[in-house]
């Protein structure tokens, strides 16, 4: 989260049309303190049971547990514009990726 945090800006900006939305199966009092703690420019939620990220494929059931397979929704005006699965945010070239995506989105596509 903290390349997401440090980049954030840059790949965003800060107009609020094209935001990065957090989803995990974190508790809520975990997130909110984690969020506090790294200064994080964006909003965390939590989904415990993975419903959420189950239906738009971003978790994955194995062996009873479920799995974050680090996916990122581009959203603009509450409707997802573009899907990365997995995003690889180690990756330097992930973030030319989702910078595109994010432009297009801007853009309209």
């Amino acid at each position: 989260m903290n390349a997401y945090r440090d980049q954030y800006a840059q790949l965003f900006g800060n107009d609020g049309q094209v935001v990065l939305v957090a989803i995990s199966v974190d508790p809520v009092d975990t997130l909110a303190a984690w969020a506090r703690d790294g200064d994080y420019p964006f909003t965390f939620l939590s989904d415990p049971g993975g419903e959420t990220g189950k239906k738009y494929g971003a978790y994955i059931e194995r062996n009873g547990r479920v799995i974050d397979n680090r996916t990122l929704f581009i959203v603009k005006h509450g409707k997802i514009q573009h899907v990365m699965a997995p995003f690889r945010e180690v990756d330097p070239t992930a973030y030319e990726a989702l910078g595109a995506a994010i432009q297009r989105a801007r853009a309209g596509w």
